[in-house]
């Protein structure tokens, strides 16, 4: 079987407008009522393959889990109506959603990204796409600069809005329209915000990717990756690659997965919420250099926040950098007492990192300090706990931090 010819799409279809709110989707989504037993929760279909009345001629919809499973499919449903998508296919982590994605186009490739990417992302364009023949140009103004660096090869265009860490926002549509009129196709990293908060392909993008790991599942215990889309074509070409590089997840994860879509709407919410009294606290801070939150109004993009995200909310990421440079940051991630520090982000819990020395430490370091990963960035992903015992915990390590640094005479801040 050979990979279906890729061909230019000027206006993606759409799916079908959703009859019901969020959270009702949210729980029932792909979630039927078991036939046999009646229950409200689907089960797990455990089993790797599936019997057939004749050769050829399987039991029901399934022949082996590679291909397709039940719980992989309802969760898949359930993402694609959150997303207002016609398709969505489960990976086995977000780098194979990404990986998948470069993989169907072919060599000789170009791709434009926005510069500050997932560490992850950017180490597959750099080394793994490159070798593959994809060249990719990374730009930190896409939407004022996207038109001159379009060539006739360029297949792709990739965006992450809010971008990680920096939260910088994107205008997904703008971009969209100047990608459209060569025929490019436009993909959305949408981890940071979630579908609760932003919608990608309704504001023109042609597919959406998640790191399911992250605020879909929500509770730390699955590694997964999504794409989501409304094209007949991409579906094929797509369903393909993920058939033959056999990068799904399992029976097991996809039901928790799954599980944690059906309160992403309660989850978010908080998160959101937790992440603005943080934020504000913060940007009061005398310990604080500068915030990045688009939630705030001082947010040089909080136009585009309020044009994009449900309700103008900022999501539950944020980053800032102290006063005191790297070391006071790295002091500040160990004197926390509810924020972990720990990589990822999106789950129950909060979490507190350094980017410089974890996500992003194998980029350069000056392609890291030109889109603002200084050494003294710190990540925060918000949990879901009580705002003011996260207001009051950033507090008191922002106000340890900085006077260890100070009493000891050691200023790291380079003033950047």
């Amino acid at each position: 079987m050979t990979v279906p010819a890729e061909h230019p799409l000027q206006t993606p279809p759409r799916a079908p407008s959703p009859l019901y709110g969020f959270g009702t989707l949210a729980v029932h989504a792909g979630a039927p009522h078991d036939p046999t037993t009646g229950a409200v929760i689907e089960p797990i279909s455990l089993s790797t393959t599936f019997a057939q009345h004749g050769v050829g001629k399987p039991v029901g919809a399934y022949e082996y889990s590679r291909s397709a499973n039940p719980n992989r499919d309802n969760f898949e449903q359930a993402v694609a109506a959150l997303e207002h998508a016609k398709h969505a296919l489960a990976f086995a982590s977000g780098s194979a959603a990404t990986a998948t994605i470069l993989q169907s186009l072919a060599s000789g490739s170009h791709v434009i990204s926005v510069s500050d990417v997932y560490g992850g992302t950017h180490r597959y364009f750099t080394q793994v796409a490159k070798a593959h023949g994809v060249k990719v140009t990374f730009t930190p103004q896409i939407e004022v600069d996207i038109a001159e660096h379009i060539t006739d090869s360029t297949k792709l265009v990739w965006i992450e809005s809010p971008s990680n860490p920096t939260l910088r926002l994107v205008d997904i549509r703008a971009v969209a329209t100047a990608a459209h009129a060569r025929g490019v196709l436009v993909v959305v990293d949408n981890t940071f915000l979630s579908p609760y908060i932003q919608n990608p392909l309704d504001h023109g993008a042609d597919i959406v990717v998640h790191s399911v790991t992250k605020y879909i599942n929500g509770h730390s215990d699955v590694v997964m990756g999504l794409a989501a889309f409304n094209s007949e074509d991409l579906k094929a070409r797509l369903s393909f690659l993920q058939n033959a590089g056999g990068a799904v997840p399992s029976a097991f994860d996809s039901w928790l997965a799954h599980r944690g879509v059906k309160t992403l709407h309660l989850r978010v919410r908080q998160s959101s919420n937790n992440a603005l009294a943080v934020a504000k606290a913060l940007e009061t801070s005398p310990y604080v250099v500068a915030v990045n939150y688009p939630g705030l109004d001082s947010h040089p993009h909080r136009h585009i926040a309020i044009k994009q995200h449900r309700e103008g909310m900022g999501g539950g990421m944020l980053s800032f950098r102290i006063k005191g440079g790297r070391i006071a940051a790295e002091r500040f991630c160990q004197l926390t007492k509810i924020y972990t520090l720990a990589e990822s982000l999106g789950g129950i819990e909060s979490l507190v990192e350094l980017p410089s020395g974890m996500t992003h430490a194998g980029i350069p370091k000056d392609q890291r300090e030109a889109v603002g990963v200084f050494d003294d960035l710190v990540r925060i992903s918000s949990g879901i706990e009580e705002a003011e015992d996260l207001v009051r915990d950033v507090e008191q390590a922002l106000a340890r931090a900085v006077s260890e640094i100070s009493s000891n005479g050691v200023n790291g801040y380079s003033g950047n």
